[in-house]
């Protein structure tokens, strides 16, 4: 029988790995979650274990010797085929995380939240919602959605609606004494901010023959979602995106006052991240999202 080989702990490489990353043995123990003595031990081990150092050490930073950036390569190489592996394993029981900014969680996927589940009941969406205006991509997701200006190249990026922007407000807003009928009305209206560049009334009102943003009253906020919240409670004017406010507007509790759809070459795209395709549900995620945007193509 051949002898049995002993290999290194899956703490003790993990530990390789936070220190290197950190260049800090205090670093590492405060991610790791233990003392700086223990990380310590760990990196020992792995001395003892393979009879080389792993790192040159000085009183103001450590760096890797040559046989610990070995071992490093292959302690990364090792975790992640360990990881690729529990996901698979795992089957359906993690969720299929996708990131995207608060407002497009509330107006857009929400309402679709049902068919989803009824279509696919075995598999769960994890939602990790962010209120920045641009939504990074994070390391323990499988997807995100972004807003682009422009559609675009990656042929693994999924378009899931275009950008067409309308004025919206609250069914009662207006009156015979002050009509919002033409964009010219708008002088007697404040006009509500999605974000702090106000960047989607200027685009409106520049297409639409509108005054200079200074002749206007402003509300500014930082979400879609708390802008169309005001506009609702009947505080002004909101400019927005025609398929984010649908649900608002088939309920009644949002109007076009007037205009048509503004189309900006902006999108809002599905773009799936290189760990989503070890999930086994990544399949079915995918061809339920190109479903909605399909339909929202179709104007249904």
């Amino acid at each position: 029988m051949d002898k049995i080989r002993h290999v290194p702990s899956l703490q003790a490489l993990q530990a390789l790995v936070v220190v290197a990353e950190c260049g800090s043995f205090t670093q590492a123990a405060q991610k790791l979650c233990l003392t700086q003595s223990a990380v310590s031990r760990q990196i020992q081990q792995l001395e003892g274990h393979f009879g080389v150092p792993m790192f040159v050490r000085s009183s103001r930073s450590i760096r890797l010797t040559p046989e610990g950036e070995q071992v490093l390569a292959s302690a990364r190489a090792f975790l992640e085929q360990l990881k690729t592996l529990e996901d698979r394993l795992s089957g359906q029981k993690r969720p299929f995380r996708i990131r995207m900014h608060v407002s497009l969680a509330v107006r857009w996927l929400l309402p679709k939240l049902s068919d989803f589940y009824r279509c696919h009941p075995d598999i769960s969406l994890a939602i990790e919602t962010v209120a920045t205006e641009i939504v990074e991509p994070a390391s323990d997701s499988d997807a995100y959605i972004l807003y682009l200006p422009e559609p675009s190249g990656d042929p693994n990026s999924l378009t899931l609606f275009e950008e067409a922007l309308v004025p919206v407000c609250a069914p009662g807003l207006a009156s015979a004494a002050r009509p919002l009928a033409s964009v010219q009305d708008l002088v007697s209206f404040p006009l509500l901010h999605r974000s702090a560049d106000q960047q989607a009334w200027i685009v409106w009102l520049a297409a639409n023959g509108g005054r200079p943003l200074d002749d206007y009253r402003h509300i500014p906020f930082n979400l879609d979602e708390l802008a169309l919240d005001a506009a609702a409670r009947g505080l002004g004017v909101a400019v927005t995106d025609m398929t984010l406010a649908r649900e608002s507007l088939d309920r009644g509790v949002l109007v076009v006052p007037f205009g048509q759809p503004l189309k900006t070459r902006g999108v809002y795209s599905l773009c799936p991240q290189s760990s989503a395709a070890s999930h086994p549900g990544c399949v079915s995620v995918m061809a339920w999202f190109a479903q909605q945007a399909e339909k929202a193509s179709d104007g249904s």
